[in-house]
């Protein structure tokens, strides 16, 4: 139990997933989280979606946490992240879902809005782009230099060795140093990834999701990229160190009813960097007035 919600084990598709849930009822606000995060990362949210009607799912997804951890390298393949999804979303028996995601959560959640399995009613993305415009951008030199570390997670052993030294005191420091809020990334928040990471086979689970990418993202690719129709708000952090905010330009050649909202100063870690502003354009887009009013009632 955290002062946000609590921690449940949820069994779908074959694996075990660590949810923090909160609120109740049956319309389900799924919160993907990116790396190395993990559901804490959704903790300034979580009572606004409550607030607004919805039963909270936030995932440790597959090789985080106490989620399970699948020991092979295919077995992150993003096909098999979107079917996690699907079984999350079946195991939840919501009768709607909205997905809010954040970096690889957010890779994730834009390919199930192109093909999803189950309705989705809602989609909230934070800074992670399109994957057709996140591969038109690695053609240029820009983001491939920001993207190096990609190439460096392909690399055996060795990444998880450095990451994980000194009970994964670098983890820590990828947020600590690029956030442009850094009061927001206390001792006690860094101590929270960093005991997740340092759980075993954690690093390589989450590593795995970018060794695994360059086979399954294209595969994506192949497939095509249908518009998106649903209702969609892209929040984007301007300071991001890894991703450049001309990822998103184009956007609105994939996604049909598309709200695009820049945030100046504010880093990769948007949901966490700021919050209230986050909030603040997150609540007009999933207010719904009937299960807000049912909310209350209760």
């Amino acid at each position: 139990m955290t002062e946000i919600g609590r921690y449940i084990t949820v069994h779908a598709g074959g694996l075990d997933f660590e949810v923090l849930e909160a609120g109740v009822g049956d319309r389900l606000a799924l919160c993907l989280h990116g790396f190395p995060e993990n559901a804490y990362s959704w903790r300034n949210q979580i009572p606004l979606l409550v607030s607004l009607g919805y039963r909270v799912w936030a995932p440790n997804q597959r090789g985080y946490g106490r989620s399970s951890k699948p020991p092979k390298i295919p077995d992150y393949d993003v096909s098999h992240l979107m079917e996690d999804v699907t079984a999350l979303i079946d195991a939840s028996g919501a009768k709607s879902v909205t997905l809010l995601a954040h970096d690889w959560g957010g890779a994730v959640a834009w390919c199930y809005a192109m093909r999803p399995a189950r309705p989705i009613e809602r989609l909230a993305i934070l800074n992670v782009p399109h994957p057709a415009l996140f591969a038109r951008a690695l053609r240029g030199w820009k983001q491939k230099a920001r993207s190096w570390y990609m190439g460096f997670f392909q690399i055996p052993k060795l990444p998880e060795f450095l990451l994980g030294r000194n009970h994964a005191f670098a983890i820590g420091e990828i947020f600590r140093k690029s956030a442009t809020d850094k009061t927001r990334f206390t001792p006690d928040v860094l101590a929270v990834y960093r005991d997740s990471a340092s759980l075993p086979g954690a690093l390589t689970g989450m590593l795995n999701w970018y060794r695994a990418a360059p086979t399954g993202l294209r595969a994506q690719m192949r497939l095509g990229m249908p518009m998106i129709e649903i209702p969609t708000i892209v929040i984007w952090g301007e300071a991001d160190s890894a991703l450049g905010k001309e990822t998103t330009y184009g956007l609105d050649r994939y996604v049909k009813n598309l709200s695009l909202h820049y945030l100046p100063g504010v880093s990769h870690w948007v949901q966490q960097d700021a919050p209230e502003q986050v909030n603040e354009l997150l609540e007009p887009f999933l207010r719904v007035p009937e299960a807000v009013s049912e909310e209350m009632a209760r």
